[in-house]
């Protein structure tokens, strides 16, 4: 019987993760894929599967604990069989086996990446164990190649934190199977194993920081060829040039970066650094030179609102740190008229409410934290109107349920905000300023030739918005799926950064809960969200009589540094034709 560490995969966020629930007990006999606990970040809630089967023998952590990934969360013991004979070559991590013969292997392949030889004996110290493991790696440089397995593109993150490694050297992996999950500021994400084999190194460890290119383990494949092996050792070697430069504390010139861009945690960083062509310095509106800052500075930035391109940098070689970045903000804050009630300027009294009875404090999730912080700027920094209106939906009510009778058969079920998405998109084509964004500058729009929708999903953790892509491109029954696959996987806390992020414009809908009229809050950096309440039958003039009709209340909310009053009224009344009459959409 041997045992296995679990530790917290990789979530997608540098930031620590709650355990909100455990699933299991010591003592409970598990299978692969079982859920052992459930975690929560700040956009999602993230179950963290058994890598193999076997008895729980120890349970390390406890719900409301604050993990991050490689921290342990049980031990599990697995029988000799239920690896299928392989014995250590099996799932399990090899914890019988004493670190410095792992830390022997490491060792030697280090040595192999650097000259594709096989290590000498001097290489690890000497031991029965270790010439076991010299000896498993001469089988595996003749057998099979060593890949080194790399994060991901992880788009505009700039560095996300492993928050659980669900490997262990020794452990042999499915394609497919994840590897570690990572957390970053908008989503955690499971990173799997892109080929099936052995893992023979593990290169990261719960807490660390990772970037685009950064290696995770090394895998030994079977069938492989000394070319993967040459590539490898040329790519680790590039790591290791990287590594050697963030040590120093900084980072070479974009100049540089450009003549022979490295794989690795830099590049992702200084792909992130170089600012947009149309932002300008503060000090003549001259194109803004690279912004040399770190992830958290980075991350204090976005959720402030700061373009970093305008902060003076005090640090090392022009470095933004943190305290510029508040400094830049106070300054703001100071040479700028104060928003109505103090905004975030005003430090509001603490209050004892324990004086006034029995009181409980509830800690808020990381979602909903976030989505207050993100509400909060969008309502300080955009100036919001609202627009009220109603559409007269009785035509088109009467039309869903008729084609939900004869689509029944196909699984697909038409609801009002599939008709809702489908007449926004046709208004955004013809109004695209509604589809447009206001560069930070506020000299210039960002007009945008896609149109992607985001649907506002109520779920027990909190407000999610995945988004609907070019939704002007999908017929109405190809939307209606969609918007279903997305609300199944926001209620099941399956949703990516990819599935929310590059919205247009937003959708709030409340219709199914009640209510005559609201003020949405526009989602930054859009600038319009149309919120929907629930219809009604009321009696409408038609020139001779009153008739029942029934009528569908809207109101948009926008931002009045973009869009006038009169153009809002323009939209909701196009928007109204529409939903009126559908087959105005087809002209």
């Amino acid at each position: 019987m041997s045992k296995t560490q679990i530790h917290v995969p990789d979530v997608g966020s540098s930031d620590p993760v709650d355990i909100i629930e455990i699933s299991v007990k010591v003592g409970d006999t598990i299978s692969a894929e079982d859920t052992i606990i459930v975690l929560e970040s700040d956009k999602a809630t993230v179950e963290v599967p058994a890598p193999q089967g076997g008895k729980v023998a120890a349970i390390s952590v406890k719900v409301g604990d604050r993990v991050k990934e490689g921290d342990a969360l049980m031990e599990l013991e697995a029988e000799e069989g239920e690896n299928g004979g392989q014995g250590d070559e099996g799932v399990t991590a090899s914890s019988s086996e004493p670190a410095d013969s792992k830390d022997s292997k490491t060792e030697k392949n280090d040595a192999e990446q650097a000259s594709n030889e096989k290590a000498s004996p001097d290489d690890a110290p000497s031991g029965g164990k270790d010439d076991n493991a010299r000896d498993e790696n001469t089988e595996k440089q003749t057998g099979g190649s060593t890949e080194t397995v790399k994060v991901p593109d992880l788009g505009d993150i700039d560095a996300a934190e492993i928050i659980e490694v669900n490997v262990s050297v020794g452990d042999e992996l499915d394609e497919e199977q994840v590897i570690v999950v990572v957390e970053s500021d908008k989503a955690s994400l499971e990173i799997p194993s892109p080929k099936a084999g052995k893992v023979e190194s593990v290169s990261v460890s719960v807490g660390d920081k990772v970037g685009t290119g950064d290696a995770l383990i090394t895998l030994v494949v079977a069938g492989g060829s000394a070319s993967a092996e040459a590539e490898q050792a040329e790519s680790d070697s590039d790591k290791g040039d990287d590594a050697e430069g963030v040590k120093n504390g900084e980072k070479e010139t974009a100049g540089k970066k450009s003549e022979a861009p490295p794989q690795g945690r830099s590049v992702q960083k200084e792909a992130s650094a170089s600012p947009s062509r149309t932002q300008a310095v503060h000090n003549g509106g001259s194109p803004s030179k690279p912004v040399h800052a770190g992830p958290a500075v980075r991350k204090l930035a976005r959720e402030t609102g700061v373009d970093l391109s305008l902060v003076t940098a005090t640090g090392p070689k022009e470095r933004i740190l943190k305290d510029d970045v508040h400094a830049y903000v106070k300054q703001r804050l100071e040479g700028a008229p104060q928003p109505a009630g103090g905004g975030l300027a005003v430090e509001l009294p603490e209050i004892d409410f324990s004086q006034f009875g029995d009181i409980e404090r509830v800690e808020l999730n990381k979602l909903r934290k976030v989505s207050a912080q993100n509400l909060t700027r969008s309502w300080l920094t955009i100036p919001h109107v609202t627009q009220h209106d109603n559409a007269d939906i009785t035509d088109l009510e009467a039309f869903r349920k008729s084609q939900n009778k004869r689509l029944e058969r196909e699984g697909v079920k038409l609801t009002m905000l599939a008709f809702l998405v489908t007449a926004c998109a046709r208004a955004l084509k013809e109004y695209p300023r509604f589809n447009s964004s206001l560069e930070n500058s506020g000299e210039a729009l960002i007009e945008k030739g896609y149109i992607n929708i985001g649907i506002a999903v109520d779920t027990p953790n909190g407000l999610v918005v995945p988004v609907i892509k070019n939704a002007d491109k999908k017929g109405l029954k190809e939307i209606a799926l969609e918007m279903g696959e997305l609300a199944e996987k926001a209620r099941n806390r399956k949703l990516t950064p990819a599935d929310m992020k590059g919205g247009t414009f937003s959708i709030s809908s409340l219709g199914g809960i009640g209510g005559t009229a609201f003020t949405p809050i526009v989602n930054w950096p859009e600038v319009a969200i149309l919120g929907v309440s629930r219809s009604d039958m009321q009696p409408v003039w038609d020139g001779n009589q009153f008739q029942p009709r029934l009528m569908l209340p809207m109101s948009l909310s926008y931002d009045h540094r973009v869009i006038d009053g009169a153009a809002a009224a323009r939209f909701t009344t196009y928007l109204s034709r529409l939903l009126t009459d559908m087959r105005q959409a087809l002209l």
